[in-house]
């Protein structure tokens, strides 16, 4: 009778440990299936934060990147262009909204997600010439209320001047030093031009 209930014990225990074992086999598939399946983070290309976006702009010019953040600023004039800033208000890149019209006024101060195509904008002497004189013949574009400009604009720029005359003097003076450090005769600006965007948070 002991060896029967002893025998029966064993059985027990042994047919415990397979389905334990068989449930770890199958959970270690399970596990490994998921690994070997590419996620859709995986296969898409990541989205950027803004200072990651800055630090790679001069390789990533003409092609199309995903980035987000904090929009502090929208143009008065038609909202077709905001702002989006990084980890800091020094950290921060135009968004055009080209054939999408206008940016939703919602999107100050929320994270915004957009999608569209980097390329840069150079200044260097002959853009600072055609400046002074679209100035001096009144047909110049601008930008903000006053001839100090968009204070979010200059801001992104590094921009100091309140007058026409002051920015065009910061700017020879800089392209001056770049020259001198870099052997570049201009300053690079870089930014997006949307095709799609949301309103992140």
């Amino acid at each position: 009778m002991k060896k029967m209930i002893f025998h029966r014990m064993m059985l027990l225990v042994g047919c415990c440990a397979i389905a334990v074992s068989l449930g770890s086999c199958r959970g270690g598939n399970a596990s490994k299936k998921s690994q070997d399946t590419p996620s859709s983070a995986a296969v898409q290309p990541g989205v950027l934060e803004v200072d990651d976006l800055l630090a790679a702009a001069d390789s990533l010019v003409g092609t199309t990147v995903t980035f987000e953040g904090v929009c502090t600023h929208t143009c008065k004039h038609g909202a077709r262009k905001i702002f989006l800033m990084g980890s800091d208000d020094t950290r921060v890149i135009r968004v055009e909204s080209g054939d999408l019209g206008s940016f939703d006024p919602q999107c100050v101060n929320s994270v915004v997600r957009v999608t569209g195509r980097l390329d840069e904008q150079r200044v260097d002497e002959a853009y600072l010439a055609r400046w002074e004189a679209q100035t001096q013949a009144g047909t110049g574009e601008t930008h903000g209320t006053t001839e100090a400009g968009c204070s979010t604009e200059k801001a992104a720029r590094g921009e100091t001047g309140n007058t026409v005359s002051e920015r065009i003097a910061d700017f020879r003076a800089r392209i001056a030093a770049r020259q001198a450090a870099e052997g570049k005769s201009y300053l690079s600006f870089y930014y997006v031009t949307a095709t799609s965007y949301e309103i992140a948070q």
